[in-house]
């Protein structure tokens, strides 16, 4: 089941993008009256209303076959019911027309019995963007995916991260509140605007200032798709390396963005878990760097 998180969107094109699918599929399983809208088969021009629940009756997987890879994964904590993973920074979460095998998902379904009904996305809460690294929770089962779904919608897990800017923000804190939906004129991209976008909330704080540079601690109050990455970009201060939103050439690592740590409340038990990771070489190298040209300028 997917519930909507948009709203006045052609059903066909919503789920082409949330599926990473052609429209001309998502079309074909509508005539073929395979998805359901609260219950009832909609046509594919229907206006997506928020938190509508659309049900697809297809596996979906002779377009996109999911093979279990053994591929090697920092796992941070793991029980019965979730795990705790420090994602790499390059790594693709789950298998898309571009990306069909060494993702996150294809090293999950090697290493762990994961007994959840979504074949495309098996176990994922929440996703990083291939080039963020560090922190997010992956479900074992359905139960636990409901539940931490439920607990990320209400904001009861708390999402900190390290982002590394171009420009000095003088401001020591701050709060964008600036809503996010597709970019109008680029569909891979997102941006500001007030069409068919959702709330987006992302507050911040300055840890370190350098001369062209600042070092933030972000906190996510909503979790839109590249939410950080648009705002700072938004108020004038994109991450550094970013190759979709920094007009500047990036380097194939990509943008100094890192989930560095999260804390929640165990679903099942209710224990207190937070966990937190150091960033990737290749961002603390950047830090470093900046760090001596901060001392050279004295």
């Amino acid at each position: 089941m997917i519930i909507a998180d948009t709203s006045d969107e052609r059903l066909d094109t919503f789920l082409a993008h949330k599926l990473d699918l052609s429209r001309s599929k998502i079309q074909k399983l509508l005539k073929d009256k395979l998805i359901t809208v609260n219950g009832k088969v909609p046509v594919a021009s229907y206006q997506v209303k928020e938190n509508d629940e659309i049900i697809i009756n297809d596996d979906l997987d002779y377009e996109i076959k999911v093979e279990p890879e053994n591929i090697k994964l920092d796992i941070v904590y793991e029980d019965d019911d979730l795990l705790v993973i420090n994602k790499e920074s390059g790594m693709v979460v789950h298998p898309a027309p571009a990306h069909y095998t060494n993702t996150l998902v294809n090293a999950l379904l090697y290493h762990f019995d994961i007994q959840t009904k979504d074949k495309l996305r098996p176990g994922i809460v929440h996703r990083l963007d291939k080039d963020t690294s560090g922190l997010m929770l992956v479900a074992k089962n359905d139960w636990t995916l409901d539940k931490l779904s439920q607990m990320i919608s209400k904001k009861e897990v708390k999402r900190h991260y390290l982002a590394i800017v171009d420009g000095v923000i003088k401001h020591d804190t701050g709060t964008i509140d600036a809503p996010i939906g597709r970019d109008a004129n680029d569909r891979q991209k997102m941006a500001v605007t007030d069409q068919n976008s959702k709330e987006a909330v992302t507050h911040f704080k300055v840890l370190e200032r350098f001369p062209n540079n600042t070092l933030l601690e972000c906190i996510l109050e909503t979790g839109r798709t590249h939410q950080i990455r648009v705002h700072l970009s938004y108020i004038g201060f994109p991450v550094t390396n970013d190759p979709t939103y920094n007009k500047k050439k990036a380097t194939s690592f990509g943008q100094m963005l890192h989930s560095k740590s999260i804390a929640f409340k165990h679903p099942r038990t209710n224990e207190e878990l937070s966990f937190e990771v150091a960033p990737p070489k290749e961002f603390q190298e950047k830090l470093d760097q900046l760090r001596k040209e901060n001392t050279n300028q004295f």
